[in-house]
């Protein structure tokens, strides 16, 4: 069966001029092929030569089709879904923006897998320890953090300590 290309923005050699000009090698070699296509050549020639299977070049002629010389550029990948919103994602930077109570949260201060717990609590998601650090840094927090300071600690007893010891 017969490659149809039905966009005719593009003659063989004007494909070929765009191919040389492409940094993408990979677009460059999709439109050498359709250029082949365009002069007569088979769809199996015409991949061949241009080191693809003839599934594949039906499937770039189909894109450029649809979408003229940008379809045959590599897109990039969604990736994944976000696991939590930008409304929890929001809660979760206040949480760590006003910092743990030692008697609710056990802690007194974040760590990524301190923050584990509440996060499964409150939002049914279960984030593994390096995650929960991605997004802190996505948040923009960094790894600084003021020195934890003992809740039972008495600071006029250690002023106390400093001042005997400095006199001795």
């Amino acid at each position: 069966m017969a490659l149809a290309i039905t966009r005719q923005d593009f003659s063989a050699a004007k494909l070929r001029k765009s191919a040389a000009r492409s940094r993408d090698a990979s677009a460059a070699r999709r439109m050498l092929a359709i250029a082949l296509v365009l002069e007569g050549s088979s769809r199996g020639e015409a991949a061949e030569s241009c080191g693809m299977d003839r599934q594949t070049l039906r499937d770039w002629v189909h894109r450029y089709n649809a979408e003229g010389l940008p379809g045959l550029v590599n897109r990039r990948a969604p990736g994944p879904a976000p696991r939590l919103s930008s409304e929890q994602e929001g809660l979760v930077a206040r949480w760590v923006e006003e910092g743990p109570e030692l008697e609710r949260d056990g802690v007194v201060r974040w760590r990524c897998r301190d923050l584990q717990a509440p996060i499964r609590s409150e939002f049914r998601v279960s984030l593994h320890e390096r995650t929960v650090g991605k997004l802190l840094t996505k948040l923009r927090f960094r790894r600084l953090s003021v020195r934890p300071q003992h809740p039972q600690s008495d600071p006029a007893a250690q002023a106390a300590f400093k001042g005997a010891s400095l006199i001795g």
